[in-house]
């Protein structure tokens, strides 16, 4: 969205400490090495920066005027003293999308968000242009900027909403507004500030308790926790997934190497999403999709043409091996979903490499050990576990029937590449999956540079 100078210091009650009221702000930015000319600069204080040390730079590189909390010299330029830059771009955010005013889909959930995000977003621009999260630009500075850089001609937004504390969805969702609001799942991502999975579910519900009476509850029908949200919603609640009872339902589920199949009421369709996950994102979207008045068959094409998004389940071929690249992130359901992805490829050795899982807090070395069993059990040939606790994770998996030469642990990301390069055969497939800071990209990309 477009304003001009003027209109965000009335919105902020701020006076430009230099005159340029009618100069017209094209884009928001927190970050002075991608600020674009015409970009209105907040100067964010965290725990590692201080936007001020910044704000010369990017006033070079064409900001219009800075937002700051501080005193700080600008040769002129203009600037909006603000108490707090933070709590201003939200503040300012929560304006813009009155302005806006048209309807706001919101995503959460535990795994998915991003790609469901992607899908609905997909299935909308089928009829109407729209407005989404730019990557999973979700959080209490990322949702802000995602608003006010909705194309000012769009007519629907699509806000991925994620947390990590009781309460930031509920604060996310006072900022968007959602009309809309979907669940993915309830799982263990994050648990490292909860005492159990149930207060991860209450802070997941807190996206349905702030739609209006009006709203729709979007709802995945085939996690118990997430469907259990209807009871808490007092407006329409659609429903979807594998379930008989789900409102928008896929059946005749074809899962092959590279590509699923199946219908929904009817009508066929194609994804080169991976697993059952995968088919269950895309329902999200249809049902999204069935809220805007736009018919099933006219979205089999979109769907087809989906492509997952940077290390979320890329599949590539190296030396007659293939690869399946989904190390951006993990969580314990995550990892689970993708071994199970594993499992249905037809491979001469099916490898999965798994890193470290974070933001598990106390319950880290039991979750890893669950998913160690559960690949043991699962028929995965050989597993590289990577840093921290993957190593308990390794331990479980041979208490769990792999033998010594079939489970190996690597403190670091490299050294598995390193020992995959010489250990993987032609006819292979291998996962790569782990936490994104564990960086599991970069065993493959030592794997790929040593051809």
């Amino acid at each position: 969205m477009e304003f001009s100078l003027a209109e965000v210091c009335a919105a902020l009650s701020a006076a430009a400490s230099a005159p340029a009221a009618d100069a017209r702000i094209r884009g928001w930015s927190i970050d002075s090495r991608t600020l674009g000319e015409g970009d209105l600069f907040f100067a964010i204080k965290g725990e590692n920066f201080d936007g001020h040390r910044f704000i010369q730079a990017a006033l070079e590189r064409g900001a219009i005027a800075a937002v700051v909390s501080e005193e700080v010299s600008a040769a002129g330029r203009p600037l909006l003293k603000v108490a707090d830059t933070l709590n201003a771009l939200q503040q300012l955010a929560c304006w813009a999308r009155r302005q806006w005013g048209h309807k706001i889909v919101a995503v959460t959930g535990s795994a998915g968000k991003t790609t469901t995000k992607d899908i609905i977003a997909a299935v909308l621009g089928v009829k109407y242009p729209v407005g989404k999260t730019t990557g999973n630009f979700n959080n209490h500075i990322g949702l802000p900027l995602s608003l006010l850089r909705m194309p000012g001609d769009a007519a629907v937004g699509v806000m991925e909403m994620g947390m990590n504390h009781a309460g930031e969805i509920r604060a996310l969702a006072a900022l968007a507004r959602p009309d809309i609001g979907v669940v993915t799942n309830v799982g263990y991502a994050h648990v490292e500030a909860f005492q159990s999975i149930e207060e991860i579910a209450l802070a997941k519900r807190e996206l349905i308790e702030s739609l209006p009476g009006d709203g729709v509850a979007v709802l995945n029908a085939d996690d118990e926790r997430v469907l259990a949200f209807r009871d808490v919603h007092r407006g329409q609640t659609l429903t979807y997934g594998l379930s008989p009872n789900a409102d928008v339902r896929a059946t005749n589920l074809e899962i092959g190497a590279g590509e699923s199949a199946f219908q929904v009421e009817g009508v066929q369709f194609r994804t080169v999403l991976a697993g059952r996950h995968g088919i269950q994102n895309v329902l999200a979207g249809l049902a999204v999709g069935r809220l805007f008045g736009i018919e099933l068959r006219e979205l089999a094409p979109a769907i087809a043409a989906f492509a997952p998004g940077k290390m979320r389940g890329e599949r590539s071929s190296l030396r007659g091996v293939t690869i399946l690249n989904d190390s951006y992130n993990s969580n314990p359901e995550a990892a689970r979903a993708m071994v199970d992805v594993l499992c249905a490829e037809p491979a001469r050795r099916r490898i999965a490499v798994l890193g470290e899982m974070l933001e598990l807090g106390f319950w880290a070395e039991r979750l890893h050990r669950d998913l160690g069993k559960y690949v043991a059990g699962a028929g995965i040939d050989v597993l590289v576990g990577v840093r921290g606790m993957s190593q308990p994770m390794v331990e479980e998996a041979r208490k769990a029937g792999l033998s010594n030469h079939a489970a190996f642990f690597f403190d670091q990301p490299e050294e598995a590449g390193a020992f995959l390069r010489d250990f993987i055969r032609r006819g292979d497939t291998i996962l790569f999956k782990g936490s994104r800071g564990t960086h599991i990209e970069r065993a493959l990309a030592v794997l790929e540079n040593n051809q």
